[in-house]
């Protein structure tokens, strides 16, 4: 037996087991893109940066190299935030700053991509589902990379997942980028202890999610009713079973999954943004389209940034704070290598 064969089995039985002695819970929420298409211009909000104050005395070399931002142990920024060009563009320079898909997905690999698909009522320019050329550029890079499969899933607020993926734009993408939409199936949710969790100690989640050697999140940066965002962390609740359940202590139940999932690569699609009216739209006034993407293999980071393009601090939002607190990741802006790519230049 090959040996990613052994480990997946090796997974599974793992999932059967904790299926057995756990409990209960929880559900998530083409023609080439036009660049005619009409949507309120509203003033985009400057990343977060860090309040500059006048020393009394010349910095040291140490102190001085302690207050820049540095790379990442291996090199690499902790953040890739591209702008001004096409979707796919955005996203092979988002992650081609970050050492290329190949840092992420190994020859071989079994790969989940998680966007947003939300509802089956709104097409892409609504802003309420991710944009499909930013998914179908992700497995198109995943399969360069040398995967073995690609799949694509989300398990949507309103209507079914086929339909949601037809309506979304996503699906035709997919496809012709040569990877494999995920139709939903119920009994494909297990019940998974969350051994590092602070609230939500056990949930049904996605059995392909766990097997799967790579899970990518793929976000579209959105206003939520509940959550004031929509991003990385809270793009996660699509695999699994019981949404409503998490609402009652949405930050820290979010910060628990994600420590249970923890995607290798989060890539945020902020080509068009929901201003308001979200998780689902329904109005062109409420979009703004500024052409970005952001790029980091550490989800609080990624909200992070994201969270800056609305107007707020990172700690505005409840699950940030969370996941910070956990130590799943960084959300100081000022203290990471943040690598800007003008696109369209």
């Amino acid at each position: 037996m090959e040996n990613k064969t052994r480990r997946a089995f090796l997974q599974w039985i793992a999932i059967q087991m904790s299926a057995v002695f756990g409990g209960s819970l929880l559900a998530s929420c083409g023609k080439q893109e036009p660049h005619s298409l009409q949507t309120t211009a509203l003033p985009i909000a400057k990343p977060i940066q860090p309040t500059e104050v006048e020393p009394t005395d010349a910095p040291t070399q140490t102190e001085q190299a302690a207050a820049e931002p540095s790379a990442t142990p291996n090199g690499h920024p902790h953040l890739a935030v591209s702008r001004g060009g096409e979707p796919e563009a955005l996203v092979r320079h988002a992650v081609a700053a970050l050492g290329g898909m190949m840092r992420f997905v190994s020859t071989g690999d079994d790969v989940i991509v998680k966007p947003n698909a939300c509802v089956d009522y709104r097409t892409y320019e609504y802003a309420a589902t991710t944009n499909p050329w930013v998914v179908g550029e992700i497995v198109r890079l995943c399969l360069e990379a040398g995967a073995g499969r690609v799949r694509v899933m989300d398990f949507p607020f309103g209507g079914d997942s086929e339909s949601a993926y037809w309506s979304s734009g996503i699906q035709e993408q997919v496809l012709a980028a040569g990877g494999e939409m995920e139709p939903i199936r119920f009994l494909k949710f297990v019940e998974t202890e969350i051994p590092d969790a602070l609230d939500l100690k056990k949930c049904q989640i996605y059995e392909d999610v766990l097997l799967a050697d790579v899970v990518i999140n793929v976000p579209i940066a959105k206003h939520h009713s509940l959550a004031r965002l929509t991003l990385g962390m809270k793009n996660l609740m699509g695999v699994i079973r019981d949404r409503p359940y998490m609402h009652g202590n949405l930050g820290q139940r979010l910060a628990d999954l994600t420590s249970r999932v923890h995607p290798a690569l989060t890539i945020v699609d902020a080509v068009r943004i929901l201003q308001r009216s979200g998780p689902t739209g329904g109005r062109l006034s409420d979009v703004q389209k500024i052409d970005t993407v952001i790029a980091s293999p550490d989800i609080v980071a990624a909200d992070s940034y994201a969270s800056t393009l609305f107007g707020l601090q990172p700690t505005d939002l409840s699950y940030i704070v969370s996941g910070l607190n956990m130590g799943l990741g960084q959300a100081d802006l000022a203290t990471m290598k943040i690598e800007e790519i003008a696109v369209g230049a």
